[in-house]
C-alpha cells in the first residue's frame, strides 16, 4: 500500500511515479492500493487500474484528515509493505503511527505486522535547510525533524531513493540521521508516444514565432529554484557574442507570479531578445512532445532537482540535457556521456550554452545517441520497478 498526499495527476512526481510503475509491478505478482489525502469527489478519482482510497480533504498546511489515521490502523495488515510517499505532512505520521500501533498489539491480535519504507522523493535535501529564501521552514523542519521525523525514518525498514546522489544528500541535512537500511531503486517512466507530425504542428500552435528555428527547450516551472532567471541572463550575455546560439523556448507555468513577470520583462527588453527567447505556458500532450522531439538541447540549470521527470523524457527522446550538477541524476547521465554538466551558477549555465554551441554536428548526434542509452540503462520503467521490487521483497524482516 502507498500513502501519499495526493494522487492528483497535476501534483505530478510521486503520483505519477505510482502511476507509471504500476503496470510493471503488477507484471512482477504485486498488488498495490493507494491512500491519499484527496476529497473524495475529486473528479480524477476512478480513472486508474488500482483502487485510491480518497480520505481528505486535507485541512492546514500539516494536510490533516481525521479519517487517515483509523482507516489505517483498521488496513495496514492487509499488506505485506507499507510505503510512506513524501515527509513533513500528517499522512506519513499516520503511516508510521498505524504500523507502531500494529507491532504494539501484535500479540493480542492476529495477523501480519508490514514492513514499512519511506520515499522522501527529495524531501531531505539539504537545499530546502540552505535556501537563502527560506527563512522560516528551514526552523519548522529542525522542530519537525526533532520531534517526529527522525523517529520515522529511524523506525523504517528502509528508505528508498530515485537516484545514487538523492541518498548521499539525505545523510548531510540533520543530526541524528541513522536510517536501518537505504537503497538506491532509481525511479522509471514508461516510454514516449512515437513522433508525429501532429505533434509538431500542436508545439508550432504554441510556439508560433519559432518558425522552424533550431531551439533549446527549458520544460519546468518558472520559478527561482529552477535557475530560470540564470538560463535567460547567460542567455542574454551569448546572444550578440555567439553565431550559432539556437533560439531558446522556456514552457511551462509560472508567469504570472511576481518572479515570472519579472523573468518576462528582462526576457523581452529588447527587440532581438523578443525574437530569441519564446514563452509558451504550460504545455502537455502533443505539443509538449512536439516540443521535446523538436528541440537540439534539453536545458535546466536548476538549484534543485530530486529526479526531473522533463529530463528523463529529454533523454528518452534521444536529446541531450544541458543541465546543473544540482540535478540528482546528473551522475548517471554524465557516466553515460548523455549530456552536459555544470555548476548552478551563472558562469556554469553559460558554459552549457558556449560547450553545447562549440560540438559539430557529429558530436552533438552522439551525445542524443548516448542519451538514449542513459535512458534504457537507468531511467526505463522495467528497470526501476524491478528495483523497486527487489528492495522490497528481498529485504530482511528479522529485524529486532
Amino acid at each position: 500500500m502507498h500513502i501519499i498526499g495526493s494522487m492528483d495527476p497535476i501534483t505530478g512526481g510521486p503520483c505519477q511515479g505510482i502511476r507509471n510503475s504500476n503496470p510493471a509491478m503488477r507484471r512482477l505478482g504485486v498488488y498495490r492500493e493507494v491512500v491519499s489525502l484527496d476529497d473524495p469527489a475529486s473528479a480524477f478519482l476512478g480513472s486508474d487500474d488500482f483502487p485510491i482510497h480518497a480520505l481528505g480533504p486535507a485541512k492546514g498546511m500539516w494536510q490533516y484528515s481525521s479519517k487517515l489515521l483509523p482507516w489505517l490502523v483498521v488496513n495496514v495488515r492487509r499488506f505485506d509493505v507499507i510505503v510512506i510517499n513524501g515527509l513533513w505532512i500528517f499522512s506519513s505520521y499516520a503511516g508510521w503511527k498505524a504500523v507502531r500501533m500494529a507491532k504494539k498489539n501484535s500479540k493480542l491480535q492476529q495477523g501480519k505486522i508490514p514492513q514499512l519504507f519511506v520515499m522522501p522523493h527529495g524531501m531531505l535535501d539539504p537545499y530546502f535547510q540552505r535556501a537563502p529564501e527560506r527563512r522560516i521552514k528551514p526552523i519548522r523542519n529542525w522542530l519537525y525533524w526533532n520531534l517526529i521525523e527522525k523517529r520515522l525514518l529511524n523506525d523504517a525498514d528502509g528508505l528508498l531513493f530515485t537516484s545514487e546522489t538523492e541518498l548521499l544528500l539525505a545523510r548531510e541535512t540533520f543530526k541524528g540521521y541513522n536510517p536501518y537500511k537505504e537503497f538506491n531503486v532509481g525511479y522509471g517512466i514508461i516510454p514516449p508516444p512515437v513522433y508525429s507530425k501532429q505533434m509538431k504542428a500542436a508545439f508550432a500552435e504554441r510556439c508560433p514565432l519559432l518558425n522552424d528555428e533550431p531551439y533549446l527547450l527549458f520544460i519546468s516551472r518558472v520559478h527561482n529554484k529552477k535557475g530560470v532567471d540564470l538560463l535567460i541572463e547567460s542567455y542574454v550575455k551569448l546572444l550578440d557574442k555567439v553565431a550559432n546560439l539556437p533560439k531558446l523556448v522556456i514552457a511551462g507555468p509560472g508567469l504570472d507570479s511576481v518572479f515570472g513577470k519579472k523573468i518576462h520583462k528582462r526576457a523581452t527588453s529588447s527587440p532581438q531578445l523578443r525574437q530569441s527567447i519564446l514563452f509558451t505556458g504550460m504545455i502537455t500532450g502533443d505539443a509538449k512532445w512536439g516540443a521535446i522531439y523538436g528541440c537540439e538541447a534539453f536545458i535546466l540549470p536548476s538549484h534543485q532537482e530530486n529526479f526531473g521527470i522533463a529530463v528523463v523524457e529529454a533523454l528518452s527522446c534521444s536529446k541531450p540535457v544541458l543541465i546543473s550538477d544540482q540535478v540528482n541524476i546528473w551522475r548517471e547521465i554524465e557516466s553515460g556521456g548523455g549530456g552536459i554538466i555544470a555548476k548552478d551558477t551563472l558562469q556554469g549555465t553559460i558554459e552549457l550554452l558556449q560547450k553545447w554551441c562549440s560540438l559539430t554536428l557529429e558530436e552533438k548526434n552522439d551525445i542524443g545517441r548516448n542519451a538514449l542509452n542513459v535512458y534504457h540503462q537507468h531511467f526505463d520503467i522495467e528497470h526501476s520497478s524491478n528495483m523497486f521490487y527487489n528492495a522490497i521483497a528481498g529485504n530482511d524482516r528479522d529485524r529486532a
